[in-house]
């Protein structure tokens, strides 16, 4: 198997959403998760889940006719990375720069900035 790569397009994310919620997955299950969101065809989320497998982020097996598809590592560590990689290549791997456009943006509600100020305290 080669090396997972980090970077992960928004539709393997889309489908890697599915996944992790469901546990596992078939195809036919991500698809028709996937379609109620937006139009999407049955072989694109077949060939992007296969390509997935190839690079290491799910894994199959089979049941009967069908493959059945499981996410290679859990959601918290697969997210730590993606977000790890996006700080290093935007940021310099500072998170500051990244809080301060979240605040500034006004993307953080008054209920996200007490989260934020409170796993402050308790980090210190």
């Amino acid at each position: 198997m080669r090396p997972k790569e980090l970077h992960l397009t928004t539709q393997q994310i889309e489908i890697m959403k599915v996944v992790w919620q469901r546990g596992n997955a078939t195809v036919r299950d991500v698809y028709e998760a996937l379609r109620v969101q937006r139009p999407i065809a049955y072989t694109t989320v077949m060939t992007t889940m296969k390509t997935m497998e190839a690079r290491g982020h799910l894994k199959k097996r089979t049941e009967g006719r069908a493959h059945v598809y499981q996410a290679v590592e859990p959601q918290n560590r697969a997210l730590r990375k993606i977000v790890k990689n996006f700080l290093d290549r935007v940021f310099n791997g500072s998170a500051e720069p990244l809080l301060a456009h979240l605040v500034q943006e006004r993307r953080l509600s008054e209920k996200d900035l007490e989260a934020v100020t409170r796993m402050i305290r308790e980090k210190k």
